[in-house]
């Protein structure tokens, strides 16, 4: 199993932004699509957007126009850009493997287990 790791997070003024990374170990990307999703404490934990092997892309509503997915094959790295950036963006973003790229991104993991996350806050 390719073990995902996120980085980039950090605490930023809101309309600021952040690059976040999704960095895979253990294996590659391959054609396997990759997710990011974020949890709010208190909240279920919410997939905003996927990658696919062909470079299809997918993001919720909330997001679109703010945040951009792409993938470095050749770096075994997955990126999400997270512009414009609101105080309810705050969370923990989390990348994972899944089997299909579109809405309800929990249900389309590949597998159950979660990497540590990165925390993004947005705040004044």
């Amino acid at each position: 199993q390719v073990q995902l790791v996120e980085s980039g997070g950090g605490l930023v003024q809101p309309g600021g932004s952040l690059r976040l990374s999704c960095s895979a170990s253990g294996g590659t990307l391959g054609w396997y699509t990759v997710g990011w999703f974020r949890q709010v404490p208190g909240q279920e934990r919410e997939g905003i957007s996927c990658v696919t092997g062909g470079h299809g892309r997918y993001y919720i509503d909330s997001v679109k126009g703010r945040f951009t997915i792409s993938r470095d094959d050749d770096r075994n790295t997955v990126t999400l850009q997270l512009s414009n950036l609101k105080p309810e963006d705050t969370g923990v973003y989390y990348c994972a493997q899944l089997n299909s790229c579109g809405a309800n991104l929990l249900s389309r993991r590949r597998y159950d287990s979660w990497g540590p996350g990165t925390q993004v806050t947005i705040s004044s």
